[in-house]
């Protein structure tokens, strides 16, 4: 059985819980407490569990009264009772959601007759969890989107950062791991799992190589959980990397992160005192601690999502952009299609640079690839898949295609090369024209085919005329509507 195939299996269960009043994100959060369980015992790492809370004791358990009295024990009591880091923080404050003993057993027993190996013989527990996560994010209700970043992106983007053995990465907003996890995919692909490494060198890759921040407490246990499924004892905080904690997080080779859209509560500034233009903007609080956190040595690298605001933001906003214009080589601009989030209508795009070993004058030209003008709407019809991205993958690479970049592409950036790409799409623009512009990245985006030359508009009060009749027969279907449901 595939794994999403046992993934949808374990999603459907939920129906059968519906009756006990458990959400989707509830029941991710309790498939997690149970997954655990059963994956102490799958990896041989009982021995950090009470025997009287192992995975058998409750399959075995025919009382489905005692079964669930005994599992509300465990999960008030294991974070005290074990050593293990790792179990004390996914258990920290836990607590279930189900009310019948019955729905627990259902779960149990549903988990443990699930086959967990594919016929190769692959581990295919954390591409479960991963389905799962994405079927969580997938429910609007759950409010779970805005902790998850559509694999195909993921990929691309670790893909051409190109991550290496020994270095260090991080992602300051972490949500539930994704980059990170696909970062260490990544070189687990390369290096044949690590097996061909030493013990010391496999050591590092699995405990010190990546890490990560999540301020949410639901998702940092999510992030856990997904992370120990995919063999990674990464350290990921539960902390606010805004605060003075986050100044403690640096001399990163590498950084991968989507933070999260909008302000602080109430317009408040980070309460960190090392920003030198602290702001309200928490996209642009962020950007400023990620190039900040890189190594100074002209070759620690980033791939950072952020909204269109950023581009253009006056005020801070600008002076943020010519510091990271100044400390870094912004050498690449994707303008993302809009829809591919779980936030509906938000418009995004990714930020590659690269940290200078000098702080002023790094960037000399900026290349922009618009993958949103004259695009297809992804969704349900037109899923949003890695081939979206072939063609910013030639440019960017300057010519080698998304099949090979991972076997032929090694992060370095050559202007020569991608000067030789002929695409409509991709464009260079020198930092001397980009100052003239008040320092906004709001370009490089073509002429969209659904909006009529300005010469074909008509006249400007024809125009204002026809939006008002728009704008009379929209408000008459409203009052129509508030009528008919009252």
């Amino acid at each position: 059985m595939s794994a999403d195939q046992i993934a949808q299996k374990l999603w459907n269960l939920c129906n059968v819980l519906r009756d006990d009043g458990v959400t989707y994100h509830q029941y991710l959060n309790e498939l997690t407490f149970i997954l655990f369980l059963k994956l102490s015992e799958v990896k041989d790492f009982e021995e950090h569990i009470p025997e009287r809370y192992r995975w058998q004791s409750f399959v075995n358990e025919h009382d489905n009264n005692e079964a669930f009295l005994r599992y509300r024990k465990f999960l008030a009591e294991i974070s005290a009772e074990t050593t293990s880091d790792s179990i004390k923080e996914i258990y920290a404050d836990a607590s279930t959601s189900l009310r019948k003993p019955v729905n627990f057993n259902t779960l149990v027993q549903a988990i443990d007759k699930l086959d967990w190996y594919e016929e190769s013989d692959r581990d295919v527990m954390g591409d479960i969890y991963e389905s799962l996560l994405e079927k969580n994010a997938g429910e609007k209700k759950s409010g779970a989107g805005q902790y998850f970043t559509p694999r195909p992106l993921i990929n691309i983007m670790v893909s051409l950062m190109a991550p290496k053995l020994k270095e260090r990465w991080n992602d300051p907003a972490a949500g539930t791991f994704g980059f990170m996890i696909a970062a260490d995919e990544y070189l687990r692909n390369k290096y044949d799992n690590y097996y061909e490494l030493n013990e010391k060198d496999r050591e590092f890759q699995k405990e010190n190589a990546f890490s990560g921040v999540e301020l949410v407490g639901d998702a940092h246990r999510l992030a856990l959980m997904n992370a120990r499924l995919h063999g990674m004892e990464s350290r990921i905080y539960l902390a606010d990397t805004l605060t003075e904690f986050g100044k403690s997080l640096n001399n990163f080779d590498g950084v991968l992160a989507n933070p999260p859209f909008g302000t602080k509560k109430g317009g408040e500034r980070p309460t960190r005192d090392d920003f030198t233009f602290p702001t309200s903007n928490k996209q642009l609080n962020f950007l400023q601690h990620i190039y900040r956190s890189l190594k100074k040595d002209g070759k620690a690298r980033a791939a950072v999502v952020l909204p269109d605001n950023v581009l253009f933001e006056d005020g801070d906003g600008q002076k943020i952009r010519r510091d990271l214009m100044d400390k870094c080589n912004l050498h690449t601009v994707l303008r993302l299609p809009t829809g591919i989030f779980y936030a509906a209508g938000v418009k995004t795009n990714v930020l590659f640079f690269t940290r200078g070993a000098t702080e002023t004058g790094n960037t000399k030209n900026i290349w922009f690839y618009d993958m949103r003008t004259n695009t297809p709407n992804y969704g349900k019809r037109t899923p949003f898949t890695e081939t979206a991205f072939e063609g910013f993958v030639k440019a960017y690479t300057g010519g080698i295609t998304i099949d090979k970049v991972e076997k032929e592409y090694n992060g370095e950036i050559s202007d020569e090369k991608r000067k030789t790409i002929i695409d409509k799409r991709w464009q260079c623009i020198n930092r001397e024209t980009i100052a003239k512009k008040n320092d906004s990245l709001d370009l490089g985006l073509i002429a969209d085919d659904s909006i009529s030359n300005a010469e074909d508009l008509g006249e400007p009060i024809d125009i204002a005329k026809e939006a008002l009749k728009e704008i009379n027969s929209i408000t008459e279907q409203l009052n129509a509507m508030i009528k008919e449901l009252q």
